[in-house]
Parts: C-alpha cells; structure tokens; sequence
C-alpha cells in the first residue's frame, strides 16, 4: 500500500452517533456529559428534494440512507469534540439496536474523567446503565489506565477513562 495520505488533512471533525428521538438525544448528553448545543439542522426529507442526475434521492446520494427525512443537532462536548446527533426517519424504519464491539461498524466513544470513581458516581445517579468496573490495566503501553463502559438510554457504547497523562495523541 502507498504511504501517500490525504492531501491537507489536520485532525478529526467531529463523532456522529444516531438516535431515535433528538430532542431526549440533545436532553441526555447535555444532562449527563455537560453538552452545549451549537445548532440544529433539518429536516432534510428525500421526498422533497430533486432527485440526482442517476436517480438516487438527496439522502441516498449524500448520506447513504435511501427515502429517508433526517434530523441534526450538533453539541460540544469538552473542548475538544464535536458530537453530532443524527435522528433518521425510513419507510422501512432501520435497525433500531446499535452494533456491538464485536460487530462490523462496532464502535464506542470515550471520555477522559479525572476521578472515574466519582464519574461513575454522578452516572449511577443519573440513571445511566454501568457495565462492571472500573478495570485497570496493569502493563504495557496503557498501563494505570483505568476504564469504565457505559450505554446511552438507546444502546449506544460509552466510555470513562481515568489516566495521569494524555496517551496515544
């Protein structure tokens, strides 16, 4: 494989995570992660759109979801991440359970907390669905890490990552 990368290409943007219900997606991670809302977008609905020059619908051309009406709120989250919320209506209404790690497109978003103990702490008292933990990793590159998952009320994998130091940036 070449070594040649993209041309101008400086840092990631931003995380999309979709939902079933915004304005509770907007309600949950400002509630509970301390995000401000930047903006909204939509709806963007197929059936209202011109069709592409190939006959593809707009949200099939530009987003990969056929006949579909979406919704977008962007929220900050730290200083450092943009997280955008995607709320999709379909004929066919979709899959509505998230991949798991193991599944192809698996995937979980993490947050670095100072005290994981006391994060956990203000989830349990949320409400906010803990897997066991915390685990600390003993050796190697990451090791002191200590780490927590947790789900958003739809299923979507979070986690808590309690370190001393930045690693892996």
């Amino acid at each position: 494989m070449s070594k040649e990368t993209m041309p101008g290409l400086f840092r990631a943007h931003h995380v999309a995570i979709t939902v079933p219900d915004l304005e509770a997606g907007v309600r949950f991670y400002s509630e509970v992660l301390g995000a401000v809302e930047m903006f909204r977008l939509g709806p963007f609905d197929a059936a209202q759109m011109p069709r592409q020059p190939d006959g593809r619908d707009w949200t099939e051309a530009h987003v990969n979801v056929p006949d579909a009406r979406l919704w977008i709120a962007n929220l900050k989250i730290g200083d450092n991440l943009v997280l955008e919320l995607f709320r999709y209506e379909r004929p066919d209404g979709g899959n509505p359970t998230p991949p798991r790690n193991h599944d192809i497109g698996g995937h979980h978003l993490a947050f670095h907390v100072k005290n994981i103990e006391e994060a956990a702490a203000f989830l349990r008292r949320k409400g906010v669905r803990l897997m066991d933990g915390p685990i600390e990793i003993k050796e190697g590159p990451s090791a002191g890490v200590r780490a927590l998952y947790f789900l958003d009320p739809w299923g979507n994998q979070l986690e808590l990552i309690e370190h001393d130091r930045l690693f892996f940036v």
